[in-house]
């Protein structure tokens, strides 16, 4: 699989992200019913581009941004299968 790289426009300011499957997997495997603000920011961390880093410290000062942000990234990163059950 090549580098992917999302850029995302939040309050103005273009970020980028490069996620990978390893990132990815870690990310969902740390989730847990009560723990999403921190995987999610580590991921984040873990995924952004250098010219980015900054930018995203900013923003994942804001409450829930890294939960909104980490999800637009996986809307892009891993879609939706169209999957279909036949009898």
């Amino acid at each position: 699989m090549s580098k992917q790289t999302i850029t995302l426009t939040i309050a103005g300011t273009d970020i980028c992200f490069e996620p990978t499957l390893v990132a990815y997997n870690s990310y969902i495997n740390g989730l847990s019913m009560s723990d999403k603000v921190a995987p999610s920011h580590q991921y984040l961390k873990r995924i952004v581009c250098a010219q980015s880093k900054e930018a995203l410290d900013t923003l994942l000062a804001r409450p829930g941004a890294a939960l909104q942000v980490a999800a637009k990234v996986n809307e892009q990163f891993a879609p939706d299968l169209d999957i279909e059950v036949k009898n």
